[in-house]
């Protein structure tokens, strides 16, 4: 299977999820990468049956104008609406300033996230997309979402312990976060497409541990209509 991974930008660097993707090629799944947005073009989703999201609204790593203009984030919806499929992962969960028509399609804003620490993921429900995934925990951005699409059916879950230290951002509701339970995964459908959104993935132990690896694999199988 053919995927598309758009990936890199200031806070995360694009190696963390192609290191990240790689071990997955044993699998059968092919994949090009994008790390600056200056080589997309919307017409480019049309090769691909599934599209991988792990960028924010920044062009690169180094580059950090906005790229997802109203015609890249339209292109996204028809994309989804005529049977592609998306993978909306970490970073790509962040909304821009004016990224309302993407952040709809995901279905989810992005409300924050204490300094790294111990994040324990596991499945709530039974689903395609986990199954035969286990409970995992490494130390991870614990992504705080507020899910908007109304559809969305939520199969994973979240949780990280209090934290006492100051944080990097100097500024609430950083400090002395408490313990929190979070989304961490769900799906939805939109025209003749699937989404999928995942929280975790900000460092490499979380990518490349197994049980990230079969959920990743299954969400893109399940986001194509393979499974």
């Amino acid at each position: 299977m053919r995927v598309l991974l758009i990936c890199g930008d200031y806070w995360h660097p694009p190696q963390t999820a192609a290191d990240g993707i790689a071990p997955l090629a044993q699998l059968g799944f092919q994949f090009d990468i994008i790390t600056n947005a200056n080589d997309f073009s919307p017409g480019k989703l049309k090769e691909y049956p599934v599209v991988i999201l792990a960028k924010c609204d920044e062009v690169s790593q180094e580059d950090r104008q906005p790229w997802k203009t109203e015609a890249v984030q339209k292109a996204f919806v028809d994309y989804v609406e005529n049977g592609g499929g998306l993978v909306a992962l970490h970073s790509g969960l962040v909304g821009g300033k004016n990224t309302e028509t993407l952040d709809k399609l995901i279905g989810c804003r992005f409300l924050g996230h204490p300094n790294n620490c111990p994040v324990t993921v596991q499945s709530v429900k039974p689903h395609h997309v986990t199954e035969s995934v286990g409970m995992f925990c490494e130390t991870d951005e614990h992504y705080r979402i507020e899910i908007t699409a109304p559809d969305a059916d939520v199969l994973l879950a979240s949780y990280s312990p209090p934290q006492g230290e100051e944080s990097k951002y100097q500024q609430d509701p950083y400090f002395n976060t408490p313990a929190s339970v979070c989304a961490a995964g769900y799906v939805r459908t939109q025209g003749k497409g699937r989404v999928c959104a995942l929280t975790p993935g900000h460092l490499p132990p979380v990518w490349l541990n197994p049980q990230f690896q079969r959920l990743l694999a299954n969400a893109l199988r399940w986001v194509s209509g393979a499974n």
